[in-house]
């Protein structure tokens, strides 16, 4: 009797063992797959600063600023194309035309100015508008991050897309106290940002969309 029950306890040892051996396993083979799926996966590459640039001169509603940077291309007329930069009253100047309103303008705008404008001289003008160089709408990035420095505000920008193309945080920044500084009516106003709550779909309401000259600051 003692023989068979120390059997039975022995048959029961074995097959606990094997059955925690084998869940052990499978959790073993089951991290090796999310390992690999994870290194196929591509990494994601935040925007660098001369993309979100390119991008901001392709945007079809960006708005034009004071000093500016735009080639003025009309067709088959040399003598009237021109890179000009936009001057702090927000002005161009051009052959025949004088003085023009650029800033405010998005560029689509301001070649259909340029073009009425011109029928005064020439027969059915063609004019484009180039947007060359940013320097009116523009935030700023600063502390504990990869990319310091300033970034060209696209349409609709908020801190979040802001952030993504700043590189890597540093690992003594403290993403729970992000702030924005912002100047308003003359005074500085300062805005909160918590990344971790944010990107976890909390107090979304801090991931305000960026006027120029904001500096975001991670501390």
């Amino acid at each position: 009797m003692k023989m068979r029950r120390t059997l039975l306890a022995l048959a029961a040892m074995v097959i606990t063992f094997t059955g925690a051996a084998a869940a052990q396993e499978a959790a073993e083979e089951k991290a090796e797959k999310q390992a690999e799926k994870a290194a196929k996966k591509p990494a994601v590459v935040p925007a660098a600063p001369a993309a979100a640039m390119k991008s901001a001169i392709e945007d079809p509603d960006y708005i034009i600023g004071p000093e500016d940077s735009l080639a003025i291309n009309v067709w088959k007329e040399t003598e009237l194309s021109h890179a000009v930069q936009v001057r702090p009253d927000g002005k161009i100047s051009l052959p025949l035309l004088n003085d023009l309103q650029a800033a405010g303008l998005s560029p689509q705008q301001l070649a259909a100015s340029i073009t009425e404008k011109l029928r005064k001289f020439i027969a059915e003008p063609q004019v484009t508008v180039i947007v060359t160089g940013i320097l009116s709408r523009r935030i700023y990035i600063m502390g504990e991050v990869g990319k310091p420095g300033a970034v060209p505000l696209l349409h609709g920008m908020t801190v979040l897309q802001a952030l993504s193309g700043s590189g890597a945080f540093s690992q003594f920044a403290d993403t729970r106290k992000i702030y924005i500084l912002r100047n308003e009516n003359g005074k500085q106003v300062k805005y909160l940002f918590n990344y971790k709550e944010v990107i976890k779909g909390r107090h979304t309401e801090q991931n305000i969309e960026l006027k120029p000259g904001d500096t975001i600051v991670v501390p």
